[in-house]
């Protein structure tokens, strides 16, 4: 394995020969059940015929449309009869044209009014405002420039990283005003990456980086007319220099009379709803979401009635999930769905039907909160019914109606099938059921899931565990987790699947949803703030612990691995429970949270300030634990990755030096935010989890200090 670079080759030669003996097998085509693995890979894609099928309900709800045979067919409820749709579909009108989808982390070039007769684009740092074609531009705004670091019409990289901001100028729907950003990052410190290190010459990448407890990048909206001169400044502060700290999700109202924004504090726990006059830059507060500790969710869905000033709005004041009914005038005029579960924080989750007074969403189950339900209220928040099969996971398509919905029902034992039903609950048809036949003859096993106790020792939590298809309960497998456990990462896939390839080469192959993923509840969520490495790694552990007292697993011979957030995961989990983790690899992975940017770390994490939450930053950080290393632990990074940089690894490298502790390290030349090659980890997996099962890596006989700088 490569080591960290050619200064280390004496080290490299000095570790080996004191390194134990391992299995002459190495290159992964040759190790043992390697042919199966390779089996199973090919065909992945035919061991089932999934029993999910996609429709697209007509806007009267009496007829729906699918893919079938590649031919569009369509399905009458009355009748049940199905038939081939040959009239063409209408040509949708080209609003959006001439547009290229944002690089991640960025916006588009352009944005066009609703008509397509304006055209709005950025050059050199400025707005423009053209016609639709793009002729006779006129400029908005001319200060914007290097020098000074300041930019219209897009935003600061941070914005599009972690508050999905893919839009930067908005048109408002009546085409009188232009919406759009001003960015002043004089006060951020720039990141320097050095790219295309794999070619003859190298260039640098230089970006306005904001890292936790740093200085933000400046933001201001501005709205300015389509036609005429001046600009108008939004009061984004609201005379509160807490709030205003990040501006985004900006939108106009229908009738284009008043512009709509989130804003938030730096901690990201107090979040305002606001609503601002285009002409006179006066914001006013709709609605406010505020926490004394956690944060806030910063895109609350909100979906307006037909009068354009009611609208359901997403809240987890309860401690769960739900939706609340309110106008635009501020006022609160009742709670819609119930306490209890977590509705969907989506609105394709949502349907609202107010000629029924009726709500329809989908949300946690009452057997299981990872099978999603379909659920109806009444608009006054009466009569909560569910009606699905709570032992089941459920993806509705609702008719336009409320009178019937398809579902797609399954669970990991479970094949997926298709059904019309009725809201009282009655199969109407059966449109397409599952084909496991090739997946029974080749003898694998379904997923389980399975319940443990998180690390508190109280809560429930889930995962999930795949066999060999020639699994035997009386012998032993090591075991590999696949791990992402970031905050407000999903839980457990609860759809039928066929089982990794990675269990073929003889591993069981598992997967744990702990604390701090969705669907759970606020206070679920919220036992990892402030504990980013903790609180989720140790219920990565405590479910492995839980597996470790069946006979059949082998809990001394247990391997990692995840990428981005699952890399440092991984790293943070054979750092911190050596005796639980024998094996990890970890790809491009922070290491540290004061190396990562200001909105996603302080969100979860509070500020690194003494102060604040110093003490959980140093807990967080897998420096802390570089002397508990007992395992193999492989490092990856993308030296191109302008995301989790590099820097992230350098240090972790430096510290595992100092302490003279072994390590192996691939590295992407000019790769971005990526994983290890696989077949390099599955290597590393078999090597040291079932060709030499009782190895330990020997400790490098230099210490002393690195040569990488401080």
């Amino acid at each position: 394995m490569a080591r960290p670079s050619a200064w280390l080759g004496t080290l490299f030669l000095v570790s080996v020969a004191f390194a134990p003996k391992v299995h002459a097998q190495e290159v992964f085509q040759e190790m043992p059940r390697y042919d199966r693995y390779q089996k199973l890979i090919r065909s992945l894609g035919s061991m089932t015929v999934s029993g999910a099928l996609r429709v697209t309900w007509d806007a009267d709800g009496k007829s729906f449309t699918f893919q079938k045979d590649g031919k569009t067919m369509r399905h009458t409820v009355a009748t049940g009869q199905q038939a081939e749709v040959t009239e063409k579909a209408a040509t949708a009108t080209p609003g959006r044209r001439n547009r290229n989808a944002p690089e991640r982390g960025r916006q588009f070039d352009k944005a066009y009014s609703a008509d397509g007769t304006k055209m709005a684009f950025v050059n050199e740092r400025n707005v423009v405002i053209a016609g639709g074609d793009g002729k006779n531009p006129r400029a908005v705004t001319t200060d914007g420039n290097v020098k000074d670091r300041t930019k219209y019409g897009v935003a600061s990289w941070v914005y599009g990283e972690e508050l999905e901001v893919r839009e930067s100028m908005w048109f408002s729907p009546d085409n009188k005003y232009l919406a759009y950003y001003r960015f002043d990052e004089s006060p951020v410190r720039d990141y320097y990456l050095a790219m295309d290190q794999a070619q003859f010459q190298s260039t640098l990448d230089v970006e306005a980086y904001p890292k936790a407890g740093q200085a933000n990048p400046k933001v201001q909206l501005l709205v300015s007319p389509v036609e005429g001169e001046g600009k108008t400044v939004i009061d984004t502060s609201f005379g509160d220099a807490t709030l205003g700290e990040y501006v985004y999700d900006v939108r106009w109202s229908a009738d284009g009379r008043e512009l709509y924004y989130y804003r938030t504090n730096r901690k990201q726990n107090v979040m305002q709803f606001c609503a601002a006059d285009p002409a006179t830059g006066k914001s006013r507060v709709v609605v406010e979401e505020r926490y004394e500790k956690a944060w806030v969710e910063n895109h609350p869905t909100v979906i307006f009635l037909k009068d354009g000033k009611r609208f359901l709005w997403f809240t987890e004041k309860s401690g769960f999930a739900r939706y609340e009914l309110r106008d635009l005038s501020g006022k609160f005029l009742g709670t819609v769905t119930p306490d209890g579960r977590d509705a969907s924080r989506d609105a394709s989750g949502v349907t609202v039907l107010e000629d029924q007074k009726a709500v329809f969403y989908t949300g946690a189950g009452p057997k299981n909160p990872y099978f999603i339900q379909l659920y109806r209220v009444g608009l006054d928040g009466k009569g909560d019914q569910l009606l699905t099969n709570p032992d089941l996971h459920h993806e509705v398509m609702l008719a336009p109606d409320g009178k019937h919905f398809v579902d797609i029902a399954q669970n990991p034992s479970t094949p997926a099938v298709t059904r019309l039903i009725d809201l009282k609950g009655k199969t109407l048809a059966t449109l397409k059921e599952s084909d496991i036949t090739k997946f029974n003859e080749a003898g694998l096993k379904k997923t389980e899931l399975f319940a443990f106790k998180a690390a508190d020792g109280t809560t429930d939590c889930y995962g999930t565990l795949q066999f060999p298809s020639d699994f035997d309960p009386k012998k032993k497998y090591p075991v590999i987790l696949s791990v992402y456990a970031g905050p407000e990462s999903g839980g457990p896939n609860v759809r039928f699947s066929t089982p990794s390839a990675l269990t073929e080469l003889g591993f069981l192959v598992v997967n744990i949803a702990g604390r701090g993923t969705m669907g759970r509840g606020k206070a679920f969520r919220d036992a990892v703030y402030g504990k980013l490495g903790v609180v989720e790694i140790d219920d990565q552990a405590a479910g492995i612990k839980a597996l470790a007292v069946r006979p059949y697993v082998d809990g001394k011979n247990v391997g990692i691995y995840g990428t981005s957030y699952g890399g440092y995961a991984s790293a943070m989990a054979i750092l911190r429970h050596p005796d639980v983790f024998r094996a990890a690899c970890a790809s491009s992975s922070v290491t540290d949270w004061r190396h990562y940017d200001t909105i996603y770390t302080e969100r979860y994490m509070g500020l690194p300030w003494e102060n604040e939450n110093k003490a959980g930053y140093d807990a967080g950080s897998a420096s802390t634990y570089v002397k508990g290393l007992k395992g193999h632990l492989m490092l990856f990074f993308g030296t191109a990755d302008n995301n989790v940089h590099p820097s992230n690894t350098y240090k972790l490298i430096r510290d595992l030096d100092r302490e003279g502790k072994r390590y192996d390290l691939q590295v992407g030349p000019d790769a971005g935010h990526t994983q290890v090659n696989s077949v390099r980890m599955w290597e590393y997996f078999m090597k040291w989890l079932i060709l030499n099962p009782n190895s330990k890596p020997q400790a490098a006989v230099w210490r002393g200090k690195s040569t990488i700088a401080s």
